[in-house]
């Protein structure tokens, strides 16, 4: 991580992605969502986290360009 990053909390965090605590808590503990902990304290990288979502995008896109096999 670079020396000059910027890093959220996990109030913030839930202001920047727009959804509830626990989503975040339940993708944690899933290790599905990157952070890191300060003592007992979550911290976010806001690159990471923009990184995630870009990656999160691309793969519900190629989920949605995948053409469903025909069941007979």
């Amino acid at each position: 991580m670079r020396p000059d990053a910027k890093v959220i909390t996990i109030g913030e965090l839930c202001q920047y992605l727009r959804v509830h605590r626990s989503t975040l808590y339940r993708l944690l503990k899933k290790q599905q969502l990157p952070g890191f902990k300060i003592g007992s304290d979550w911290r976010f990288n806001v690159e990471a986290i923009d990184s995630w979502r870009n990656q999160q995008g691309r793969v519900v896109n190629e989920i949605s360009q995948t053409s469903p096999e025909k069941i007979h």
